[in-house]
């Protein structure tokens, strides 16, 4: 076809063109081309930042428990009637030491494990995800703890625990690495190792020794309500460390257990703000999460998956969330920064929901960052 032959063609059909409505489809082309890129750039800085040899990042203390979860074959099914189980390594404190050190980060483990079997696989398995358990000590009277869970059809979960007690609870303050502690440029930590006494002191005095020592306190109460005397017991508890955080994460059942109201808002989820406080996340499962520092607030919202096993999911939030301010605290005065980290995190979250088990479902940086690349490309 010739070029004369081209211009028949347009001259028969110009009289049905619609410039005003051509012009509004170009500029929307353009806008989704524009947020594309923007999103591919943002995607090239996660991965620099992901760049620096792990021996220059800044180290993440996680403090706590470490146990075995034993996992059903079979979601929908009671702890009774599953025909078998699965080993998996677990205990939200360890978890997320893995999921720093996965993506990349340093990371190092405080706890105590029973001078058993399932004690010396735990830490053979923070070894192998190169998570440094110099700090772990051995008790040969109590056993590891173990925990059994139960997975509804939706991929939730309950627990129960056969601890009473397990060695995770008799850690002494006098068996402390006390310099490893004082390394750490984040401290992690749970609300399980203030259930009972020596493993309560030995909590306190590892946080007082981080704060003295310059490091950010996170914390990430982990609510088992099963494990605790009372439900009155576990909030008072709960919030009895709470003003010494510098970021605190609670779920959206741990905002309503700790505040006694279902709504879900702004206002009920910042009457747990105290001010020495920098960050206070709320994880929403499917519906992302809500973000709230004393100049901005807002939510960001997750990525879809068929869900198979949520165990470890707010873990591995947490340790994508650590391993991004590790060296960088300025982040948590930034929101826009702020935005692109917990889009990070919520993609680690939602990649540890597809796997059973939490140790194992764990994502690397190069499937986060590859998950998130398909993400851009759909």
């Amino acid at each position: 076809m010739t070029s004369k032959d081209l211009n028949s063609v347009f001259t028969l059909f110009e009289p049905y063109i619609n410039y005003s409505k051509l012009r509004s489809l170009f500029i929307l082309c353009i806008v989704i081309i524009l947020r594309s890129l923007e999103r591919k750039i943002d995607l090239v800085q996660m991965t620099s930042s992901n760049t620096p040899s792990t021996g220059d990042k800044g180290l993440v203390v996680s403090f706590g428990e470490m146990l075995i979860d034993f996992v059903p074959t079979e979601s929908g099914v009671s702890l009774s009637e599953s025909s078998g189980f699965l080993k998996a390594p677990g205990g939200a404190p360890a978890n997320v030491a893995i999921a720093v050190s996965r993506l990349g980060g340093r990371a190092a483990f405080v706890g105590k494990l029973g001078d058993d079997d399932f004690g010396h696989m735990l830490a053979g398995i923070l070894r192998k995800n190169g998570v440094d358990d110099q700090a772990i000590n051995f008790d040969r009277g109590a056993r590891t703890a173990l925990a059994f869970v139960t997975l509804r059809s939706d991929g939730e979960r309950e627990f129960m625990f056969y601890r009473n007690p397990s060695a995770d609870m008799l850690l002494r303050p006098d068996e402390l690495n006390l310099e490893l502690i004082r390394s750490a440029k984040v401290f992690h930590y749970g609300s399980i190792s203030l259930i009972t006494e020596p493993c309560r002191s030995a909590h306190m005095k590892a946080m007082e020794v981080a704060k003295e020592a310059g490091a950010l306190l996170s914390y990430d109460p982990n609510l088992r309500e099963p494990l605790w005397p009372s439900p009155d017991e576990a909030r008072t508890q709960i919030m009895s460390i709470w003003d010494k955080a510098d970021i605190i994460k609670v779920s959206d059942v741990e905002l309503e257990f700790l505040t006694g109201n279902k709504t879900i808002d702004d206002e009920i989820a910042m009457s747990l703000w105290h001010p020495n406080l920098k960050l206070l996340l709320v994880t929403l499962g499917e519906n992302g999460c809500r973000y709230y520092t004393k100049d901005f607030h807002g939510s960001v919202e997750t990525f879809h998956v068929d869900a198979v096993d949520t165990t470890g999911a707010g873990d591995s939030f947490v340790g994508a969330l650590l391993n991004q301010i590790v060296d960088d605290h300025s982040v948590l005065e930034e929101e826009e920064r702020l935005r692109k980290v917990l889009r990070f995190a919520n993609a680690c979250g939602a990649i540890t929901t597809t796997k059973k088990g939490a140790i194992p479902a764990l994502p690397s940086d190069c499937e986060a960052l590859s998950f998130l690349k398909r993400q851009i490309e759909t």
